[in-house]
């Protein structure tokens, strides 16, 4: 089998997905078969460089046998030059295309992901419902719509838990009480009691909506730095939190362990770290108790299982970040289902969303707050016609 051509596609800007643009390619081989990958960069900015790193990796892949997804992967990572430096832009562009080939190699096998990689641990993924500073149950999703009361926080934790969610992620520090966003002037170095006492008044009023049976994680999307994250963990610490997540910016382990050495509560970040030589000195230092690396930035389903493999030997927990198309959904399915050391998994809130349901085929939703996986020969998802219609798409022969 050989790789013939790649369709490089820049899917719409908000079809649903608060104004992100996902980044998608498509592989053909000369045996009919194609796959599908994601680049995951889709939110904020960044999805552009993607698109342009994909079209120049497309001609190194052309002609390659599409099975060989580590000797793809060696070769996009070490003669691309600059992938060596473990950027987000370069290594999304990588996921894409390895988590392609893993397509192909389901569907040549006639086999879902999870067997390919060993299996499920499990049937059904404990799943959190996630972002719901922005509410829940609502079918549009803008960051720019923000929650600002401590009543609407709670309301919408009961619209999930009433959905049979036994997890919620809520980012409590992200907007004042006007629904203003905050920024890192306002977050970092020393928060204030105003700033404090609104926090806290928002996880009150949720803890206090959903009993004490509901696990809570904190979302601070490295808002923080070292010092306002200690001074909001020691805070929460009486409402039994899961984890806080994102606590500051992920550049420096020691910071996490800083972080770490002064709240009793765990510690999660992942979602802008890559490879194996980005997480290994936060899993040396042991201030993590849960990985989250993003499939579609991280290096792909290759690296990631390696990544998720290499946390356990350390015995930290791992979830996939989701937050892009429903591809991304479902290849953080097949991921969590095969490893021994998963937690729990992430349901943003724009995956709810008829826009970023329309971007696939399938529409992947868990029941009662757990999900399946699917049986699907590859990843088990495709993009839609409407998406198509709607994309940019330059191919390469």
């Amino acid at each position: 089998m050989k790789i013939t051509s790649m369709d490089v596609m820049a899917l719409e800007k908000d079809m649903g997905c608060g104004g992100s643009r996902p980044i998608l390619c498509k592989v053909y081989t000369d045996e009919g078969i194609y796959g599908i990958g994601e680049a995951g960069v889709a939110i904020a900015c960044g999805s552009r460089g993607a698109f342009e790193v994909l079209k120049d990796f497309a001609p190194m892949i052309i002609g390659m046998d599409p099975l060989a997804h580590e000797v793809i992967w060696e070769k996009l990572f070490k003669t691309s030059f600059w992938a060596q430096g473990n950027g987000a832009i370069m290594m999304s562009a990588i996921s894409a295309i390895d988590t392609a080939l893993w397509d192909i190699k389901g569907k040549a096998a006639n086999m879902p992901l999870y067997q390919l990689l060993g299996g499920k641990q499990r049937e059904k993924l404990r799943t959190y419902a996630s972002q719901l500073q922005f509410g829940w149950g609502v079918d549009s999703f803008n960051p720019a719509n923000a929650l600002s009361d401590p009543k609407q926080y709670a309301e919408a934790a009961l619209k999930a838990v009433e959905q049979g969610y036994e997890a919620i992620k809520i980012n409590f520090l992200r907007f004042d009480r006007s629904g203003k966003i905050l920024t890192h002037l306002d977050t970092t170095g020393h928060l204030t009691r105003e700033t404090m006492r609104l926090a806290e008044e928002r996880l009150a009023a949720v803890r206090d909506a959903v009993g004490p049976d509901v696990d809570i994680i904190i979302e601070n999307h490295a808002m923080t730095d070292a010092n306002t994250a200690v001074q909001f963990a020691k805070m929460a610490e009486p409402y039994d939190i899961m984890f806080l997540e994102e606590g500051a910016t992920p550049l420096n382990a020691g910071v996490m362990k800083k972080i770490a050495d002064k709240t009793s509560i765990p510690l999660a970040t992942g979602e802008r770290t890559y490879t194996r030589w980005g997480f290994l000195p936060f899993l040396q230092d042991h201030s993590l108790s849960l990985i989250q690396p993003d499939i579609g930035n991280c290096g792909g389903i290759t690296e990631c299982k390696k990544i998720c493999d290499m946390a356990h030997i350390f015995d930290v927990g791992a979830q996939c970040h989701v937050c892009s198309s429903p591809i991304s959904v479902v290849i953080a399915l097949h991921l969590e289902a095969s490893i021994p050391n998963f937690i729990i998994h992430e349901h943003h809130i724009a995956n709810t969303t008829s826009g970023t349901i329309a971007e696939c085929v399938y529409d992947y939703q868990p029941e009662n707050g757990y999900f399946s996986v699917p049986d699907l020969p590859g990843i088990g998802q495709d993009i839609s016609k409407y998406a198509i219609d709607h994309a940019e798409i330059v191919s390469f022969k």
